[in-house]
């Protein structure tokens, strides 16, 4: 009879899905920290994990353990290989948060292009109109280059497109052919895109290969002027990097809901740059989207346990081969 434990609530119609599901018994671990995951993970043999790092410690305490959902498609916090080892899988809601991402990453460029935080601040202050009022784009025939063409990416190719935007995308893992098909222009490099763009948005995940890639040289590349729009990883970006670039103008803004450490310490240099609207890590936060990983992170465990887990959903998936 399967244990789940839930590091964190899920929506109430993916927790009644799997308390519905015959045989399966749910524990809700509301404070995911010391002794009460201590407790519940000797008894878990799946999990639905948010922010919990999920690395050796995590599993000698876990015993049971034979799946790990994550509720959501980043998995830094996870060690694959030590999963792996251990015959684990993991699973991530691969489709489930890309509306609600691809959404909020047009937000935040709607909110930089129409100035909508300082509009809003001189509304309040009875600065009506022309009074002090600042530049304004429509996004309309601006270009912008779309850095990872996944399922986000893609999304958030064709919103941009629907704006009247000239859309420019960089991935090496995608075919040209597969990116004019779409509808959008290829960039052979990411250079090539970067000198063009008024707009650069990024979309792919943060690995050893290119952690950090958002450094100083990128940014130098850079139309002067540009912005840059973030909501894959923070640790694809350099901060100090982008805080001298937004302080020196040659970066005119940056709209930001992933950040290098989460929560944001008070040290980020990014908290005393110009021109900088942020959101903490909430992109993927609406209702619909909430409800929606709720559901694929259980759908996996269920399937997991009938032998029927969704294979682009595993991130390890050589483990489904030696668990046959």
């Amino acid at each position: 009879m399967p244990h789940v434990a839930l590091l964190r609530s899920l929506h109430p119609d993916a927790e009644a899905r799997l308390r519905a599901e015959p045989g399966f018994t749910v524990e809700v671990v509301h404070n995911p920290v010391g002794d009460e995951l201590r407790d519940a993970m000797t008894r878990a043999e799946a999990v639905v994990v948010r922010a919990t790092p999920i690395n050796a410690e995590f599993l000698g305490f876990s015993p049971k353990l034979s799946i790990v959902a994550r509720h959501g498609v980043g998995y830094d916090a996870v060690d694959v290989p030590e999963l792996t080892k251990r015959g684990i899988p993991l699973t991530v809601t691969a489709d489930a948060n890309a509306l609600s991402v691809a959404e909020h990453a047009l937000m935040l460029m709607l909110t930089i292009a129409k100035q909508i935080k300082v509009f809003d601040e001189n509304t309040r202050a009875f600065k009506w109109s022309t009074t002090d009022a600042p530049t304004a784009y429509d996004l309309s025939g601006m270009t912008v280059l779309v850095v990872g063409f996944g399922r986000i990416g893609g999304r958030v190719a064709r919103l941009c497109h629907a704006f009247g935007m000239d859309v420019l995308v960089c991935d090496p893992n995608v075919p040209m052919n597969t990116v004019k098909g779409a509808g959008f222009r290829y960039a052979k490099t990411l250079e090539e895109g970067l000198a063009e763009a008024d707009w650069v948005t990024m979309h792919c995940p943060s690995n050893a290969e290119n952690r950090g890639m958002v450094n100083a040289e990128f940014l130098g590349a850079m139309k002067p002027g540009a912005r840059l729009i973030n909501t894959a990883r923070g640790t694809l970006v350099q901060e100090a990097a982008l805080a001298s670039a937004l302080k020196s103008g040659h970066v005119a803004a940056a709209g930001l809901d992933v950040f290098w450490e989460e929560p944001v310490a008070k040290s980020n240099p990014l908290l005393g740059a110009p021109n900088v609207v942020m959101t903490p890590h909430s992109a993927a936060g609406t209702v619909q989207g909430m409800r929606r990983m709720g559901l694929s992170a259980v759908s996996s465990i269920i399937g997991h346990f009938k032998g029927e887990v969704d294979p682009d959903m595993v991130i390890n998936k050589e483990v489904l081969r030696l668990n046959r």
